[in-house]
C-alpha cells in the first residue's frame, strides 16, 4: 500500500510537471507568433514605403528632356502637336496634375504667357478651380478650336492623291488621320487610302486585296516607280522613231531628179531642194549638158576645169583662170 501510494504521488508530480511544461510551450509559441507578426508588419511597411517614389519629379528633371517652349505664333495643328508632346512626357514620368500645370505654365512665352495670365485672372474672379483639365480645355479653345478640328476632319475624309506623289499623299494621309473622330481599323484605313489614289494606280492596287496599311503604301510606291520607268522608256522610243524614219527615207531617196521643162528652158530639181530650179548639169562629168550627150560617153574628152572639149582635167593647163572663162556654147 505504501509503495502504491508512493507511485501515485510520483505520477501526480509527473503530470503536474507535464502540464507546466505544456503551458510554458504554449506561452513560448504565442510569443513567437507575436514576434513573427510584428516582423511581417514591419517588412510590409518598409516594402510599401520603398514602392513609393522617394521624391516628386522636379522642374530640373523635367527640363532635362529639353521640352519645346510655346509662344502661340504657330498653326493650330502645330499647337495640338506641342501639347501632345508634353502629355507624352508627363505620362511617361507619371507626373501629377499639379506638376503638369506648373511645368506647362513655365514653358509658355510671349503671347501665350500673356494669354494664360489674363485667363487665370478670369478664372480667379469666377472662383473656378484652376486644374490641369481646365488649362487643357482653355488651351484648345484658344489655339485649336473645334471649328479647325472639324475642318481638318473634313479635309481628311475628302483627301485624294491628285497631282501628289505617293510619298506626299501618304504623309498628308497620316497627318490628317489623327483628326478623324470616327472609329477606324486598319482595313478601313487601307480602303480610304486606296479610294484616294489616282485611277491608274487604284486599278492595279485594288486587285491585290491588301489589308495591311504599311504593305499597301510600300506596294503603291513600287507600282508608281515602275509606271514612271515605263512611261520614260515610251517617251524615249517616241523621240527616236521619227529620226530613224527620216534616215531611212533619205537613204532610199534617189540622188537626183529628172530634169523638167519649165517656160521653154530645161531645169534640174536638185536633191534635197524640192521646188527650186538649178543649172543643167551632167551627172557623168559635171558639164553643162545632159548625160545623154556627154562627150565621155560618146568617146570624146571634156575638161571639167575649163569646160572645154579635147582634153581631160588632168591635162588642162589653165589653172585658176579656167573659172573666169565662159563655158562652151
Amino acid at each position: 500500500m505504501e509503495q502504491n501510494a508512493t507511485l501515485m504521488q510520483q505520477n501526480q508530480n509527473a503530470l503536474q510537471s507535464l502540464e507546466a511544461a505544456r503551458a510554458n510551450s504554449e506561452t513560448t509559441q504565442r510569443q513567437l507568433m507575436e514576434i513573427l507578426a510584428a516582423t511581417r508588419g514591419t517588412s510590409g511597411a518598409s516594402s510599401s514605403n520603398a514602392a513609393q517614389p522617394a521624391a516628386e519629379w522636379s522642374l530640373e528633371s523635367f527640363l532635362q528632356h529639353r521640352p519645346a517652349k510655346f509662344s502661340g505664333k504657330c498653326l493650330p495643328d502645330e499647337a495640338d502637336q506641342w501639347l501632345r508632346d508634353m502629355e507624352r512626357i508627363y505620362n511617361a514620368k507619371r507626373c501629377s496634375d499639379d506638376n503638369r500645370l506648373a511645368f506647362t505654365k513655365y514653358l509658355l512665352t510671349g503671347e501665350a504667357s500673356h494669354w494664360w495670365t489674363s485667363m487665370k485672372a478670369i478664372l480667379t474672379d469666377a472662383k473656378s478651380p484652376i486644374t490641369w483639365a481646365v488649362f487643357r480645355n482653355k488651351f484648345y479653345e484658344e489655339y485649336f478650336p473645334d471649328s479647325v478640328r472639324y475642318a481638318k476632319e473634313v479635309e481628311f475624309l475628302q483627301l485624294v492623291q491628285g497631282a501628289k506623289t505617293v510619298s506626299e499623299y501618304t504623309n498628308t494621309f497620316k497627318h490628317l488621320l489623327r483628326f478623324n473622330t470616327m472609329a477606324t481599323s486598319e482595313v478601313w484605313q487601307c480602303r480610304k487610302f486606296e479610294n484616294g489614289l489616282r485611277s491608274d494606280l487604284k486599278v492595279l492596287i485594288s486587285s491585290l486585296c491588301i489589308r495591311s496599311f504599311p504593305a499597301m503604301v510600300e506596294r503603291t510606291k513600287v507600282l508608281e516607280k515602275n509606271m514612271a520607268e515605263a512611261e520614260q522608256q515610251k517617251n524615249q522610243q517616241a523621240t527616236r522613231g521619227p529620226i530613224l524614219s527620216r534616215t531611212n527615207l533619205n537613204r532610199n531617196r534617189t540622188p537626183y531628179a529628172r530634169p523638167v521643162q519649165s517656160s521653154g528652158s530645161q531645169a534640174l530639181v536638185v536633191a534635197g531642194q524640192s521646188g527650186q530650179q538649178g543649172a543643167i548639169k551632167c551627172f557623168q562629168c559635171g558639164g553643162p549638158h545632159f548625160r545623154s550627150v556627154c562627150p565621155q560617153l560618146v568617146g570624146g574628152k571634156y575638161c571639167t576645169r575649163c569646160r572645154r572639149n579635147g582634153h581631160l582635167e588632168k591635162e588642162c593647163n589653165m589653172g585658176g583662170r579656167a573659172i573666169m572663162r565662159p563655158p562652151n556654147a
